[in-house]
């Protein structure tokens, strides 16, 4: 599995030859509880189980895809009936990941060596990626959700547990959007040739894999020290905010009050 990069900013891509580019939340890390448009967060039902298509069948669907993708992305049929293409995955992830601190961004004789930097120090540090960043992959057929999970994460070299995480597939339907979470073992390029190369009608979202209250003693303790520093920094924006809006009212009454005072009775 090959990794490209693509993002509206905060991050440099590791392959890029470029100093790595950290940036700090402008987010919350907490859900809202109820969201203004509850049917972006609904769940599409399960799908019934298809049947394997047949080596002509996979053959006719990847000539088809290939005559609608539009940016030499297209797919590619091995003799032995696998196929490889590529898949985009938009980065939604609202807690901060964690790190190796102080060490260098990957070079290519790591990436051919496989050279497990994050297994060179024992320090750690958290950071929020980006939201909306897109990443690239160059997959197969048989590369499973687990697989894609675990590539996104060593290629940020994040060392959280791959089990902090989930990949969506998120559908538009009807005017609709609908996210489902896809399990570790399917198979996201296959998901991709049946929808075809439209990104408006199916994409892939890495999120928390969220199973309802939070599970604080999954986090390290630079990680909730981390939160606790984020929470306060929150709390004196918010302090900030409340302090400026009332003193602008205030500021408006008093020039009424002098307003009303100067005019004759």
């Amino acid at each position: 599995m090959t990794v490209d990069s693509s993002m509206s900013s905060g991050y440099c891509s590791l392959e890029e030859e470029l100093e790595d580019c950290f940036f700090t939340a402008k987010t919350t890390f907490f859900r809202n509880v109820q969201s203004k448009h509850p049917w972006k967060n609904d769940c599409k039902p399960a799908e019934e189980p298809r049947s394997p298509p047949t080596l002509q069948e996979i053959k006719q669907k990847i000539d088809s895809y290939n005559t609608r993708e539009k940016n030499c992305l297209g797919m590619k049929l091995s003799e032995d009936g696998t196929y490889t293409g590529f898949i985009k995955v938009h980065l939604k992830l609202r807690r901060p990941v964690t790190v190796p601190a102080g060490i260098r961004p990957p070079s290519i004789y790591d990436a051919i060596k496989e050279v497990d930097l994050a297994a060179t120090t024992d320090k750690r540090t958290s950071f929020y990626l980006p939201l909306d960043a897109i990443k690239q992959l160059h997959i197969s057929s048989t590369t499973t959700v687990s697989e894609v999970i675990q590539g996104l994460l060593k290629k940020f070299m994040v060392v959280d547990n791959p089990q902090k995480f989930a990949l969506f597939k998120r559908i538009h339907k009807d005017g609709q959007v609908f996210f489902q979470k896809l399990s570790v073992a399917d198979c996201p390029l296959y998901l991709r040739l049946l929808a075809g190369p439209d990104t408006d009608v199916l994409s892939f979202v890495l999120k928390e894999n969220e199973t309802g209250e939070v599970e604080w003693d999954a986090f390290s303790i630079p990680e909730l020290q981390n939160f606790l520093t984020i929470l306060e920094k929150e709390e004196q924006d918010k302090i900030q905010q409340v302090q400026k809006k009332y003193d602008k009212f205030r500021q408006k009454l008093e020039e009424a009050l002098r307003e009303s005072q100067g005019k004759p009775a």
